[in-house]
Order: C-alpha cells, then sequence, then structure tokens
C-alpha cells in the first residue's frame, strides 16, 4: 500500500499528519533537478512503506529532511508528533552528517559509526531510503560530486543493506553507484552482455512450463516462478574472478521457484535433480547454513535441455521477501506474530530465527520468542562503550567512551597531542577535559612549543595518551611520583565573537613563550568568555601579555590572577 493510499484509508493517522507537516515546511524549496523538495520525502517515505515498517516510521521518513533543511526546531516534531518520531528524525539527522572521504581504512569505523549514532535499527532503513531516492536522482549533480557520493553508497550504504539482510537493496545501490564509480567498465559491461541476457532469460522461460508440469504431478503447487538476472556490480566482480568469460558465469539468469513450506523446498529440489542432473560441487543448501547476513535458500546448477547449465534457487515466500527487504521483513513478519493470517501463512522455520545483522556485527546469536523483545532488540547498544568523532576533513576517530579532546589529540598524532592548546567541538570552545560523544565534529587548536600538562593524566582515557604524556613529562626531568608545583595564571577574557578569535589569543600566548595549560569558555551569544590557565614564568612577563592581548580590537575585558 502506497503512502497516499495509506492516507486515503486513513485520514486522521500519524502518517496523513506527517505528510501535510512536511508538505507545509517544504513549500518552495526546490532540489538541484528543479522538482519539488517535498517529492524527496515523499519517495523516502514510499519506500519506507513498501518495506512494511511501522506508522512511526513512515511519518518519520515524511519529516526526516525538515530539521536539517527548513530550520523547524526539533522539539516542535516532539510536541507535535512524540517522543519515538522525533528520536527517529533526530537519529536520521545525525547519519546524515557522516561523510565518506575515500579513506579505505576509515571504512569499517564509518560504518560503526553510523550503527552507533542510529540506535534504533529504523533510522538506518529510513536513512537507507533517503539514500536510494538520491542515488536515482544523482544525474542532478556535479560529476565530482557524483563520484564521491557514489563511492560513499558502495563502501557504506550498500555494504550496511546487506549486512541486514536487505539483498535487493544493496544490489540496488551499487547498480546505482557502479556507472559513476567505473564508467568505462560499465559501458564495456552493457555492450557485451545484453545479447548474453536476453539469450539466457529466453532460456528460463522456456524450461518454466517444464518445472512447472513436473511440480504439478507431484502435487506441489508454487506461489510463483520468476526468474532473476545478475546485476551489474555483482557481474563484474564475478568476471574479475573469471579471466572475463561470460561462458563461466553460469547464474547469470537463475530460476526462481517460491513455495510455502521448507517441506516444499526440499521436495522440490528433488524433483528438479530427478529431472536434469545436478552439476558436481554447486549445490548450496543456504537454508540449513544461512549465510552470515541471514540469507536463506536452496541454489543448485543443473545440466538442463541440450547440456544448458541454469542455475535454480528454491525459497519460502518468507524467506524471499526476507532475501528482499532484510531486517525490514522480519520486523514486518514479528508484527503480524499471533494474527490469524500470520498463523496461517508461517513457515515452519519461522520460530527459531535470529536477529542476522548482530550476528554479522558482533557474532552474536539471540533468540525472540515474542514481539516485544524483538522491539527491543532493535536498540543498538553494543557500541555503549565506544564513540566515534570526526576530524574537520571527515575521518573518524574511534574512541573509549568517556574520552577528551587530548584523547582525540594524540589518537591523530603524538606532536598534535604534545601542543594540544584548545578544541573546538562541533564549531564551539569546549574545555580540553570535556567528554566527547559520537558525532561531534573536534578541531584541536595547538601552540608552537606546547609541551604536555601533569594535569592532563587525570582527565585522559586512552593509554596511549597516558603514555605519551608521561613520556613528554619525563624528558622535562619531572618527576611525576612529587606532582611538581608549577605556577599558573588565569585569565578571564571577554571578547567579541569572530572567526579564528582563539587562534589570534593563543598565538599571543605561543610567541611570548609561554605554556597553556587548558582553555575553558563559558555560555556566550554575541560574546566569548574564555578562561584560559597558563604556567607563570614570571610577573612581568604575565603582565606583558596581559597588555598583548588587550591590544586586540575584539577584547572588551580581561582579568587575570595567579594561583
Amino acid at each position: 500500500m502506497t503512502v497516499k493510499e495509506l492516507i486515503k484509508n486513513q485520514s486522521g493517522s500519524l502518517v496523513a499528519k506527517a505528510y501535510e507537516f512536511a508538505k507545509k515546511a517544504h513549500a518552495g524549496q526546490k532540489r538541484e533537478s528543479g522538482a519539488a523538495y517535498f517529492e524527496h520525502a515523499l519517495a523516502v517515505a514510499e519506500n519506507v512503506a513498501s518495506w512494511k515498517l511501522d506508522e512511526s516510521s513512515i511519518a518519520a521518513a515524511l519529516l526526516h529532511d525538515v530539521v536539517e533543511d527548513t530550520g523547524v526546531p526539533l522539539e516542535n516534531i516532539k510536541k507535535e508528533f512524540g517522543e519515538d518520531i522525533a528520536f527517529l528524525v533526530d537519529g536520521v539527522t545525525k547519519v546524515g552528517k557522516i561523510k565518506y572521504r575515500g579513506v579505505e581504512m576509515q571504512v569499517e569505523n564509518l560504518r560503526k559509526m553510523f550503527l552507533a549514532l542510529s540506535l534504533d535499527i529504523r533510522v538506518v532503513i529510513i536513512k537507507l531510503a533517503d539514500r536510494l531516492h538520491n542515488m536515482q536522482t544523482l544525474d542532478n549533480l556535479q560529476q565530482a560530486k557524483q563520484k564521491r557520493i557514489a563511492l560513499e553508497t558502495m563502501e557504506i550504504y550498500a555494504s550496511l543493506a546487506y549486512r541486514l539482510g536487505m539483498q535487493k537493496l544493496s544490489g540496488e545501490l551499487e547498480d546505482l553507484a557502479f556507472p559513476y564509480i567505473y564508467p568505462q567498465e560499465y559501458a564495456w559491461l552493457k555492450k557485451e552482455i545484453k545479447d548474453e541476457y536476453e539469450k539466457r532469460e529466453q532460456f528460463a522461460e522456456k524450461i518454466r512450463p517444464i518445472v512447472l508440469g513436473e511440480l504439478r504431478k507431484n502435487i506441489i503447487k508454487p506461489l510463483f516462478m520468476d526468474s532473476r538476472a545478475k546485476r551489474y556490480s555483482s557481474l563484474y566482480k564475478k568476471l574479475l574472478r573469471y579471466d572475463m568469460d561470460i561462458k563461466k558465469i553460469h547464474d547469470l539468469v537463475a530460476l526462481r521457484i517460491i513455495l510455502n513450506t521448507v517441506e516444499d523446498c526440499y521436495a522440490t529440489l528433488g524433483i528438479i535433480h530427478k529431472l536434469w542432473p545436478p552439476m558436481p560441487g554447486r549445490f548450496k543448501d543456504y537454508i540449513a547454513m544461512p549465510k552470515p547476513n541471514g540469507y536463506r535458500s536452496l541454489h543448485t546448477t543443473v545440466f538442463c535441455l541440450n547440456k544448458t547449465i541454469i542455475e535454480i534457487q528454491i525459497r519460502t515466500l518468507e524467506m524471499h521477501d526476507e532475501d528482499e527487504n532484510g531486517i525490514a521483513a522480519h520486523w514486518a513478519y514479528e508484527q503480524k506474530k499471533g494474527t490469524k493470517q500470520y498463523n496461517e501463512n508461517r513457515t515452519s522455520y519461522a520460530d527459531k530465527r535470529d536477529l542476522t545483522w548482530v550476528h554479522q556485527l558482533r557474532n552474536w546469536q539471540k533468540e525472540y520468542s515474542n514481539p516485544e523483545d524483538f522491539m527491543n532488540s532493535l536498540k543498538i547498544d553494543f557500541f555503549k562503550d565506544r564513540i566515534f568523532a570526526i576530524t574537520p576533513r571527515g575521518e573518524v576517530i574511534d574512541l573509549p567512551y568517556g574520552a577528551t579532546p587530548i584523547d582525540f589529540a594524540y589518537q591523530i598524532h603524538s606532536d598534535i597531542g604534545d601542543s594540544c592548546s584548545g578544541a573546538r567541538v562541533n564549531g564551539r570552545i569546549a574545555s580540553l577535559d570535556y567528554n566527547l560523544h559520537s558525532g561531534d565534529v573536534v578541531e584541536i587548536i595547538t601552540q608552537k612549543n606546547k609541551k604536555p600538562s601533569a594535569s592532563w593524566l587525570t582527565t585522559v582515557k586512552t593509554a596511549a595518551a597516558k603514555s605519551r604524556i608521561k613520556s613528554a613529562l619525563n624528558k622535562k626531568t619531572w618527576s611525576l611520583a612529587a606532582k611538581p608545583e608549577v605556577s599558573h595564571t588565569e585569565f578571564r577574557i571577554v571578547a567579541e565573537d569572530k572567526v579564528g578569535l582563539l587562534k589570534d589569543i593563543t598565538g599571543i600566548f605561543s610567541r611570548s613563550h609561554v605554556n597553556i595549560v587548558s582553555v575553558n569558555s563559558g555560555p556566550n551569544a554575541r560574546f566569548h568568555v574564555l578562561k584560559i590557565v597558563c604556567e607563570t614564568p614570571s610577573k612581568d612577563k604575565i603582565a606583558r601579555l596581559a597588555v598583548k592581548i588587550k591590544s586586540l580590537k575584539e577584547v572588551k575585558e580581561l582579568n587575570y590572577k595567579l594561583r
């Protein structure tokens, strides 16, 4: 059922209310193609609805860009639609900030971060629906942006869809990305494979009535039977392994048989093997031994009419739905549990299903005996001891929970850590003992000739940071056990906000050869209230330093005290 059909049938529903709210919020906004922006929101919601997610997910899909692109506060979403939908919209907004910049070593951290920020698997699914429509309309962007988004889609989104068992979506995303990443290879493939595709499609159609007749003789009635052509991106990867010889690819077009029960699947396999001999080593039982992402089916390759080789895939309708939509299909089935429709149509395997994305990511296996347990399992909590902060260039830094900007600085490079004098988190000045959160964009401010402070050892969380700080302190022959007494001066500076303000102020300290210990920023609107603690070389030097800082036109007030 489409979103518009849902609204027509339930005019006072949450989805209908979200539809009108999003349409009004996006009024007048256009995409780069010239299309109304709301059409994108609607397309995303249609994808989510087609995967049979709940009403809250469809409503959140309609609203997913409202906070980011129209200026409507999240509080308004919460007030109008409740905590659950606001939570989903906020999650989609957060994960939308994740960018892949082509650094291959960052890919796994990006995937982890995506899940850690999502907190609820529905956020991931809505974002995947968003990415699918964006890829379908990628033609309207500039070439450089097309390639970046296509790479991001291939490396992050298609991979996540596969891990969630959403094989159809994963393949669609890869196919949409493939022409932008490998345009020459794509053009070659289309030209070389077209005739072979058509020939094998025709052969699959030719043997369908033969298979159907044999099944009916054995009183087996398939729900439906069709052919599945191998996707371009998947085919190209396979051709690379087979010397680019299309004749060696036996599953270019496969015949799919969809049945009622697992028992029917195995009976059909026996009938197929009686009809045509199987190719040795090409039978796969993914029902008894599912793939890591939960894929289940029987695959057999047989010598068919005139010794023509073809692959045949056999599965139940439930397995087929899960192959197409993965965790989304699993969610839909769990929602139906206990209903008459579910009990009549269930397969014999339905009671023993793993939530397979957890198994894939952490090798965890859980069984869920009721829908409440399943819904609780949607919460992604296994990253609770890690955070994923981002550099201004978009690189992801994996850190333990409670990590500080100092830990972040040392994770980038030991020299950055040693010379760290301050930090901006999400564009605002933060103290060096601030506890970072997943999704924070962290910029480290450095000072030339700066050395670590012994006080840092009480706040940092990573072993690497602690080891480097101790090493740097020992070089100055400081006794860590004795905790050396170093006199400090605390500056309190009130200054008008401007880009580069902190850099200008810390630059004065650096040129004066005064070591900064910490930088803190209080709540502010137009003005920054900075508290900078530095070592005290002498009272005269501190006084001269104060005069230099006051000379900055943005500085409105300055006080300092020795401590």
